[in-house]
């Protein structure tokens, strides 16, 4: 009696730690049903596991391990590509940019796209990048008409290897007729989102490997100049750190960056849930379940929505990225740094978010005269530039209202409490903004500190939206 209460013991513990690889497995071989067998023929019971999991409710934290561990899919999909302009890449660029376009009902800014990406790059860029479209629909004689276009307005960029255009043939398509209505939606607008879906795994999976990072735009944007040094800069300041999507748009999917190695376990993970829900809400589904929880977006914004008519039977849409900033954009360089205060911190709105340009910020109780938000540099530098926001749209008044911004050298304490001995003050806060350019042909001595002093104290709370901080030639360089 005891050998057998002990083996169940046993067999209830195996049980509850299996639980989640279990599932997991279950996962992956449904996705390969889904994958390779024609829809019609999955059980209705697997089919409606699939549809369950993929509820827009979906617990990422529940399967994450699952998900990160057991569908680590790097073989691409089986599909024969059909090039309808350009060739081959002869070799792997630095970022891949890929568009996907459908006939519309009214207007069409598949051109004025493209010409965007282009020109506002700079020579040296467009060596690093490559231009992917997919036309996507299955109007064959809308297909030839886009292929002559674009080859007469962009054939040297086609020559030069930086564009291709490419088509997946109909059959390759899983079905798209008589699909769930998740969300009370329309049929045509359930088979739209779901052939969406099916569009951009294709057009990921054909993007692999022709570079080290993706970004996925629409059919209808317009790009901020030089956007690629400006992505670039943002990648380097990551290093070191984990990130899964990196956004340079709050719209949609829109300026969403990738590592090309995820881009198969992306396109695996759209097919498998193709006919759930819109693409944009499968993208933050993805981010969820390989472990980056929160948004990584950055400002000013890169791309803008630029469509007045939606690809969706030609509805209006007037969607606008109001932090979108077109011309002279440039991300500070923000080099590593200690950042402390002796404000009274609001919940966890705490000093770092305020030296990021990710969209975050600090937020302090009503500051005192003498107050201060400090940084100390891990290694002296020369600064070009400097530039403190603070305040926000829907709480203009919390700024900082009386309040000057200095930079020291000579640092002396420990490692936690370092600070510096002498301060320089460069000006006084203006309108809750500071901005100085020139800064090394004003400041003799390499900076060590810089803080932001309250002269006055205020009833109102304070915001420091950012600090961005430009550096030009290092010391001793």
């Amino acid at each position: 009696m005891r050998h057998s209460l002990k083996y169940f013991d046993k067999m209830r513990c195996l049980r509850k730690r299996s639980a989640v690889s279990f599932l997991g497995i279950l996962v992956v071989c449904l996705l390969f049903m889904n994958l390779y067998i024609e829809d019609g023929y999955v059980l209705e019971g697997d089919k409606q596991l699939i549809r369950e999991t993929a509820t827009h409710q979906l617990n990422p934290e529940r399967y994450v391990h699952s998900f990160k561990d057991l569908s680590n899919f790097s073989g691409s999909i089986n599909i024969s590509y059909r090039y309808l302009a350009g060739t081959p890449l002869p070799r792997k660029r630095y970022l891949t940019i890929g568009l996907s376009s459908v006939k519309r009902k009214k207007g069409n800014y598949l051109l004025e796209t493209i010409k965007s990406i282009f020109e506002q790059s700079s020579y040296e860029e467009l060596k690093e990048i490559a231009v992917v479209v997919q036309l996507a629909d299955f109007d064959s004689a809308w297909c030839e008409g886009m292929v002559q276009d674009i080859s007469q307005k962009f054939a040297h960029h086609i020559i030069a290897g930086r564009l291709i255009v490419i088509h997946v043939p109909e059959d390759y398509y899983p079905v798209l007729d008589g699909l769930k209505r998740n969300y009370n939606d329309p049929e045509d607008r359930v088979k739209f989102r779901s052939k969406q879906n099916v569009d951009y795994a294709f057009l990921l999976n054909f993007c692999a490997n022709l570079s080290d990072y993706y970004v996925m735009l629409e059919d209808d944007v317009r790009c901020s100049k030089n956007f690629l040094t400006a992505v670039k800069k943002v990648i380097t300041s990551r290093e070191g750190s984990y990130w899964v999507t990196l956004e340079f748009s709050k719209l949609g999917y829109i300026g969403k960056l990738y590592h090309s190695h995820d881009l198969p376990r992306l396109a695996h993970f759209l097919l498998m849930f193709y006919q759930e829900m819109p693409c944009d809400w499968l993208l933050i589904h993805f981010r969820g379940l390989l472990a980056q929880k929160e948004v990584i977006r950055f400002k000013p914004s890169l791309f803008q929505h630029m469509g007045y008519y939606s690809s969706y039977k030609g509805a209006e849409n007037k969607l606008k990225d109001d932090d979108f900033e077109e011309e002279s954009f440039d991300i500070p360089d923000n080099p590593p740094a200690n950042l402390h205060t002796n404000m009274n911190v609001f919940e966890n709105y705490e000093a770092s978010k305020a030296y990021s340009s990710i969209d975050e910020y600090f937020w302090g109780k009503a500051p005192s005269s003498g107050d201060f938000y400090g940084i100390v540099f891990e290694k002296p530098i020369k600064i070009s530039k400097i530039k403190v926001v603070t305040g926000t749209e829907d709480r203009q008044n919390d700024i900082l209202h009386h309040g000057a911004l200095e930079v020291g050298e000579k640092i002396v304490g420990s490692k936690k409490g370092r600070q510096c001995t002498t301060y320089l003050r460069l000006g006084e806060f203006k309108n809750g903004n500071f901005e100085i350019t020139d800064v090394e042909h004003k400041v003799l001595f390499d900076i060590n500190c810089m803080r932001i002093l309250v002269t006055k104290s205020q009833k109102e709370w304070l915001i420091i939206r950012s600090i961005s901080v430009w550096t030009s030639q290092t010391p001793n360089q």
